[in-house]
């Protein structure tokens, strides 16, 4: 069985036992975090939601919070001697889903 979550803006397939990366959430390594914005169950049994799924939910639990490879970001105007180099980290939580609750 599979389910569409949505978080941090972005619709991600789940499964469970399945580690995943995501956008930064507030909670703290160890921690059991609840996803109820669930667009689609998949499986045997088929629920597609109109947005969302009632009474579906994906429970996972916080694995490490942590920050992606850095990436340059070069702004650059041709004649005009405009250069900007700078640099950003993306923050992420690692979570392993548990369970999908019907």
């Amino acid at each position: 069985m599979y389910a569409i979550i949505e978080t941090g803006g972005k619709q991600i397939k789940v499964e469970a036992g399945q580690a995943i990366y995501i956008e930064k959430l507030g909670a703290a390594e160890g921690d059991t975090v609840t996803f109820d914005k669930v667009l689609f169950v998949g499986g045997d049994n088929v629920k597609v939601g109109s947005p969302l799924v009632a009474g579906a939910t994906v429970t996972a639990k916080v694995e490490k919070q942590g920050r992606a490879k850095k990436i340059t970001v070069f702004k650059y105007k041709a004649k005009k001697n405009y250069r900007k180099k700078q640099g950003h980290r993306q923050p992420y939580t690692k979570v392993t889903v548990d369970a999908i609750n019907l």
